[in-house]
């Protein structure tokens, strides 16, 4: 048995440098994972507790390289989606399988191999595990391939962890403090994996947009928009000349405060409905009275408004036009364009859409906001979803 399991590890190591060099942003995720021989009678194939890789040595002496490789990174994207930390009250068969199903598709998407026994359903493609719960149907003798140890019931401790072999038996469950300190630990791995395999070109979309998905901080747009208005409040010391009747020849700094240019662009093509307007005028008015802020509101679909801009001035209350023209198709460009036109760039540009539209080819030197209605993409600037 020990050189069943020396030779074993050997080939999955194989596998995990293999890994490594085709697709840089799961061989990362897998090499945070120390591999582990399990006991057969704990581990009848592999497992992981999001802590470590477990495997049969008997299991993973019947695969080839391909197999391996499918089930390393299986392992780790149970890990990096943090899967050990989403059940919530869901069913835990109904959980597991459906984790199952969301992992294999990213993993058949990405042209891997699958290992026998795995869960594989074309219906689920490109599905979370939480949208795929709800389809799985309560059925005991439907298993996944693999152990989940982080969220298995609990057992009777044992001093002894090892079998008379040296493999590990079943580790207990995670508590709640080992959760939460897991699930920060993974988030901080995913991130250092995508701008790994980001320099190194080698990532495949819909693994790009799973992971920014699950980096982008959890806060309500609210909280980001107001962030970025007040992290562009600012005050500045003027050092003008006093006045005469002041004594003395020095020049002394003064306190003044900076009003802030906002330009506020609203997407009129149809893809944004009243609703989420009159909540993004709200908030944007009560923030730029906050921060002293001037507001140009533009509305544009595939060209401005007629009567488009409206100018606030920071003692005005914004208010959206009663009527305006749209319901056209979308580009970007005449806002950007009228932007270049004025003598007094924006300190930001706000931009409300659902991000289905003509961009211009070259980011403005200001910055831009993107509040996206939508799961739509934007080739430059920063983007706040919305949904």
């Amino acid at each position: 048995m020990p050189n069943d399991t020396g030779h074993a590890a050997n080939q999955l190591s194989k596998a995990r440098t293999r890994l490594i060099l085709d697709k840089p942003f799961l061989g990362a995720l897998v090499l945070r994972l120390p591999l582990v021989a399990a006991d057969p009678q704990y581990c009848p194939t592999v497992a992981t507790d999001a802590r470590n890789f477990y495997f049969n040595p008997e299991y993973i002496a019947g695969m080839n390289i391909k197999q391996m490789q499918f089930v390393l990174a299986h392992e780790a994207l149970h890990c990096a989606l943090t899967h050990f930390a989403r059940r919530g009250h869901r069913d835990r068969q109904r959980w597991d399988i459906a984790c199952d199903y969301a992992i294999n598709g990213i993993l058949v998407d990405e042209g891997m191999s699958p290992c026998p026994g795995a869960l594989v359903e074309a219906g689920f493609r490109g599905l979370s595990a939480e949208e795929i719960y709800p389809s799985i149907v309560e059925n005991p003798d439907q298993e996944t391939q693999d152990g989940h140890w982080y969220d298995n019931e609990p057992r009777p401790s044992s001093a002894d962890e090892k079998d008379h072999n040296g493999e590990t038996k079943q580790p207990p469950p995670l508590n709640n403090q080992q959760r939460d300190e897991l699930k920060q630990q993974w988030q901080q791995r995913l991130a250092s994996a995508l701008q790994s395999a980001q320099h190194a070109g080698k990532l495949g979309a819909h693994l790009a947009r799973i992971a920014e998905r699950l980096i982008q901080p959890a806060l309500p747009w609210q909280a980001v928009l107001a962030r970025y208005i007040n992290s562009l409040a600012r005050a500045d010391y003027s050092f003008t000349r006093p006045s005469s009747r002041r004594e003395g020849p020095a020049l002394y700094p003064t306190l003044c405060s900076h009003s802030i240019n906002i330009v506020a662009a609203v997407d009129t093509s149809g893809s944004v409905n009243t609703k989420d307007l009159a909540q993004f005028t709200s908030e944007l008015n009560s923030l730029r009275a906050q921060v002293h802020g001037r507001v140009t509101l533009i509305a544009c679909d595939s060209e401005l408004a007629p009567g488009s801009p409206w100018i606030y001035e920071p003692w005005q209350d914004l208010e959206l036009p009663k009527h305006w023209k749209g319901g056209g198709g979308t580009s970007f460009m005449p806002v950007f364009d009228w932007a270049a036109t004025q003598d007094l760039s924006p300190d930001i540009l706000i931009y409300f859409t659902d991000g289905k539209g003509a961009f211009p080819k070259h980011a403005p030197l200001y910055p831009v906001l993107w509040l996206i209605k939508g799961n739509a993409k934007v080739p430059w600037g920063e983007r706040l979803a919305l949904n």
